[in-house]
């Protein structure tokens, strides 16, 4: 009778270790599962995070050039006027063609600033109001230059410096806002 109780606890023993022994491998291999899939998780999560940021990158990038190029086509319509009110005689009549498109390109250029103002960040609105501020003082000195050529006043040279001196804070203006920009956007590359 011995040795049936003493196989009867050996087959228990047996039977208990390898319940044991697969529920600890189960308990385990569940463990290994839940790390894994947290880790894929996270990698999936991480993979979603950089895409998400180049592709706020790239919308900004492309609304702020789009801004870019339009304040540009403002700029350069009004000192394409003012360089030909320079060239011709005091007196002569007042472009009205040239100051419609040059008010339409401001407006546009204006319209293209709100896009930037709403894609942000905070820095790089700011900095775009601060163009469009300086682009509309500019364009309101040299109207008013046109003006005192028009009626050949006294104040031509004064008018000639105020235009020269807001074109000069218009360029340092531009010169910051690409560079608050840039820094926004190298900031988002390197966040991804």
């Amino acid at each position: 009778m011995d040795t049936v109780l003493v196989s009867l606890v050996s087959v228990f023993g047996t039977a208990v270790g390898a319940i044991l022994t697969a529920v600890i491998t189960a308990r385990s291999e569940r463990r290994r599962e839940v790390a894994q899939n947290a880790a894929l998780r996270q990698t999936q999560e991480h993979e979603w995070r950089v895409e998400s940021m180049r592709w706020l990158r790239e919308r900004r990038h492309g609304t702020y050039l789009a801004f870019l190029e339009a304040l540009s086509a403002a700029d350069r319509a009004n000192q394409e006027h003012y360089r030909h009110l320079s060239r011709i005689a005091p007196g002569s009549g007042e472009d009205e063609q040239s100051l419609r498109e040059i008010r339409q390109l401001f407006k546009t250029a204006e319209a293209a600033s709100h896009a930037v103002m709403l894609e942000g960040p905070e820095g790089v609105a700011e900095a775009a109001q601060a163009l469009v501020r300086r682009l509309s003082a500019l364009v309101v000195n040299v109207r008013e230059y046109a003006r005192v050529h028009v009626t050949n006043d006294d104040s031509l040279g004064e008018r000639s410096s105020a235009c020269h001196e807001n074109g000069m804070d218009f360029i340092a203006a531009h010169k910051e806002f690409v560079a608050i920009a840039r820094g926004a956007l190298d900031g988002q590359l390197n966040t991804a």
